[in-house]
């Protein structure tokens, strides 16, 4: 065999090498997507001791972390930050963790995330944060877990709309009064010129109207 044939066959056994790893790699990873999808724990901190990637995505972007928070798979979603997952990694639409917790509601995934310091003033590509996912499907509690680890309570946001605004939008009592109660101004006008009160009446919010009404 000639030093160059040599060679090639060198090559060629290494290119086939690479082949393979990354095909057993990417079938890792699949599968690791695939156990979060259908809750299987086991599975999960198998694969992930076999070198699944913890970060893996789908073809939207989500990781198996995305997957938990959206499905309110708070086991799930304990394992893999404690395995290290990337709290704040956001999927194509610019949704994270965090945001996917807020808008499903569950308490528990939301608490893990912040204690672990995820972005909580990120936003998708719509300009939207947690808080604003929260207060207009009506979390009280994970609103409550936002302003405690430092979102303003009046900070505006796209279209210059508050929580209290969102939370009037969608007639979220519970969540207008507690807004309230951790000093959301009333005044404040959206782009329109538009108060929490205008907003309610517009959507016809009349619980939320009936709330504002007394301050």
């Amino acid at each position: 065999m000639t030093k160059r044939l040599r060679l090639l066959t060198i090559f060629l056994s290494m290119t086939c090498a690479i082949a393979y790893a990354q095909e057993d790699a990417y079938t890792l990873n699949e599968r690791l997507l695939s156990a979060t999808r259908e809750g299987d724990q086991a599975s999960v901190a198998r694969l992930l001791d076999e070198g699944a990637a913890i970060d893996s995505r789908n073809r939207i972007g989500d990781t198996p972390l995305i997957s938990a928070c959206k499905k309110g798979l708070a086991p799930m979603a304990r394992i893999l930050i404690e395995r290290g997952a990337n709290v704040s990694q956001a999927n194509v639409q610019g949704i994270t963790p965090l945001m996917a917790a807020a808008f499903d509601g569950n308490d528990e995934i939301a608490a893990l995330l912040i204690a672990r310091h995820a972005d909580v003033a990120a936003t998708d590509r719509v300009g939207k944060t947690a808080i604003e996912y929260a207060a207009g499907q009506g979390r009280t509690a994970i609103v409550q877990l936002l302003l405690d680890a430092g979102v303003d309570v009046n900070a505006a946001y796209r279209n210059h709309l508050t929580a209290l605004m969102w939370a009037a939008g969608y007639d979220r009592d519970e969540t207008a009064s507690m807004l309230l109660a951790r000093g959301a101004k009333r005044d404040l006008r959206d782009d329109r010129g538009l108060t929490a009160m205008d907003i309610a009446e517009q959507t016809h919010s009349m619980r939320v109207v009936e709330l504002l009404s007394k301050g």
